[in-house]
């Protein structure tokens, strides 16, 4: 059983997936300082300073000064904010992916088409070639 599980995690696909989680990991915490340190500043200058992490509906009917006073009071909230900045997010990763797969496929494409075009080296006379040659050398 152990030398099934080693197999399995020295295939490519498990060690590809493993990069893949942490580098996109990685990625979403860029994709969140963008969106928050240079979208949200950029939006709430035309929106005239609204904050959409602030923007929140607290369900219990009371005002509070921002969503963290309303959740550390225990009020139920509604974070219209949060679900705004997570579809932002989304859509930033998922147009980045996007690119990177048509870029991928792209440079896949190009190298097939080199392969294909490449031409064959020219082979040496196959061996019914040269018997064929022996047998008329031979005969003369």
């Amino acid at each position: 059983m152990l030398n099934e599980f080693k197999t399995f995690i020295a295939k490519g696909n498990v060690m590809d997936m493993a990069v893949g989680i942490i580098i996109g990991a990685a990625f979403t915490a860029i994709v969140k300082s963008l969106v928050g340190d240079m979208i949200n500043p950029i939006i709430s200058l035309f929106t005239g300073g609204i904050d959409f992490t602030g923007w929140f509906y607290a369900l219990n009917g009371e005002t509070y000064a921002s969503l963290a006073a309303a959740q550390e009071a225990g009020a139920p909230v509604f974070a219209v904010g949060n679900f705004v900045m997570a579809v932002f997010n989304f859509l930033i990763i998922a147009f980045v992916v996007f690119m990177l797969v048509r870029t991928v496929n792209r440079i896949k494409e190009a190298t097939e088409k080199q392969e294909e075009a490449a031409p064959e080296a020219p082979k040496g006379p196959s061996e019914l070639d040269i018997l064929i040659e022996i047998r008329d050398s031979l005969k003369k």
